[in-house]
């Protein structure tokens, strides 16, 4: 989940008994647990009442979709993608039609 493996958590777990000790640790243990439970429960309600206030328009919607990230790879890359496929497959694409023989190439005199 975090990314640590084994060795790793035995290090952190070494290093928790040495700075709180055998006594508190369980105690210490037992309020981590809780406050992830509650903002586990937070995060819940939270995503909930977000659908709800959107109504059915966005039913499909993914909080993860709102990382900026994400959303320039699944609304941007993607589509490009997608978009060169089509054009593979059909051969040519816009401005990809083969030149005839002696044909000159389109030249701007206005972009250049």
């Amino acid at each position: 989940m975090f990314g640590i493996n084994l060795w790793e958590f035995l290090v952190l777990l070494l290093i928790a008994l040495a700075v709180f000790g055998p006594d508190k640790l369980p105690d210490v243990a037992r309020q981590a647990g809780r406050m992830i439970r509650t903002g586990r429960t937070m995060l819940n309600n939270a995503r909930s009442e977000l659908n709800q206030e959107l109504g059915s328009d966005f039913s499909d919607l993914d909080i993860r979709d709102l990382d900026p990230r994400r959303a320039v790879k699944k609304y941007v890359f993607d589509v490009m993608d997608e978009d060169e496929d089509e054009e593979s497959s059909n051969g040519t694409g816009p401005g990809k039609e083969p030149l005839g023989v002696g044909e000159r190439p389109p030249y701007d005199y206005d972009a250049t």
